[in-house]
């Protein structure tokens, strides 16, 4: 049985009860200033997910932060700086913490909230000109950038700030993310074209994944069991065409597939409690947000809800949250600049 106050694992969703269950719309409270923009989304359990990204004042760019708390949004403006001039960027779980990376008024910080709710931050030891990508896992965390001189990747150990080396021709790098401290994978443009690092706890390295010609990379998914998937576009005579790459636990071969996608831009990717990959697309339809399910060979399509008078729907992030898949986005109605909007999948 489990502990008071805990929440029950949820039981594995089978295909025909993903299949069976619709989108809804799930409110977000109107409190952005239009235009805005969605950032990222990070769920553990079904009771906590934040949204982050920054909304568009009448001095320049505000960080917003949204808390789902299993029924509800809700806007948090209690963290430090939330008021500054900048934006909010990944959020990741560190034991019981939230970590997001915050561009506060040029300057860079990870903002640390604990299980009580107290904020604080972590300063970056340097200004960058550009905080490209941010990850966090217990005893690590990784800001990756660019300053006059090029490339710069900072790594925290918890206690304090050490620049790391990548290896030669590593021009820039488009993400990054970790499973644990000595298992950190990065997306980058190198003098030979797209490659993914992998950090093992001593070093940077080529990881040698033999990604498909005239390629490049969205987005890097680790999941706890040991599969990884990534994904990009393949641009064959000039069009662009979707590729997913997965390899399992301790499986050494890749395998490449080209779902039919598009040229979708897959980076809001997540895993679904059903097994299946779940992809925001751009939708054909005005009034209705669109998804791809990808499992095995198959892909298949869902609409969510109809929104009367909207132009645009667009979900930019998505996450497991339990049992369900929660989506953040914008949604434009006719008449008006975009504005935020959430959607749900399941129970």
């Amino acid at each position: 049985m489990a502990p008071p106050g805990a929440e029950t694992p949820p039981a594995a969703m089978t295909p025909s009860a993903a299949v069976a269950s619709k989108w809804s719309a799930v409110p977000v409270p109107p409190t952005a200033v239009s235009p805005v923009t969605v950032a990222d989304l990070a769920s553990r359990g079904r009771r906590d997910a934040w949204a982050t990204g920054y909304e568009q004042a009448a001095d320049g760019l505000r960080p917003f932060l949204y808390r789902w708390d299993g029924t509800a949004w809700s806007r948090d403006t209690t963290f430090p700086g939330s008021g500054d001039p900048g934006w909010l960027g990944k959020v990741r779980f560190v034991g019981d913490e939230v970590w997001i990376f915050h561009n506060r008024a040029g300057e860079g910080e990870i903002l640390r909230r604990s299980a009580s709710g107290a904020w604080s931050t972590v300063p970056m030891p340097q200004t960058l000109w550009t905080y490209q990508d941010f990850t966090a896992v217990p005893g690590a965390a990784w800001v990756v950038g660019e300053d006059e001189t090029g490339l710069k990747v900072w790594h925290y150990d918890g206690t304090s700030w050490t620049r790391q080396v990548t290896p030669e021709g590593v021009l820039y790098l488009m993400g990054v993310t970790a499973r644990t401290a000595t298992d950190a994978w990065a997306w980058a443009d190198t003098s030979t074209g797209p490659a993914i690092l992998h950090w093992d706890g001593t070093a940077w390295r080529d990881a040698k994944v033999p990604l498909p010609p005239n390629s490049n990379v969205h987005t890097v998914l680790l999941e706890p069991s040991g599969r990884i998937t990534l994904g990009g576009s393949r641009y064959t005579d000039g069009v662009a065409r979707t590729y997913l790459m997965t390899r399992g636990p301790n499986a050494p071969a890749w395998r490449t597939s080209y779902p039919p996608l598009g040229d979708t831009y897959i980076e809001g990717m997540a895993r679904g409690a059903d097994g299946a990959l779940w992809i925001p697309l751009r939708s054909d339809r005005a009034f209705q947000s669109k998804y791809a399910r990808v499992d095995g060979a198959r892909t298949t399509f869902s609409y969510g809800p109809e929104r009367t008078h909207a132009i645009d729907v667009s979900p930019q992030a998505l996450t497991r949250s339990g049992s369900s898949l929660l989506s953040f986005g914008t949604v434009e109605i006719y008449g008006s600049k975009p504005n935020l909007m959430s959607e749900r999948r399941g129970v």
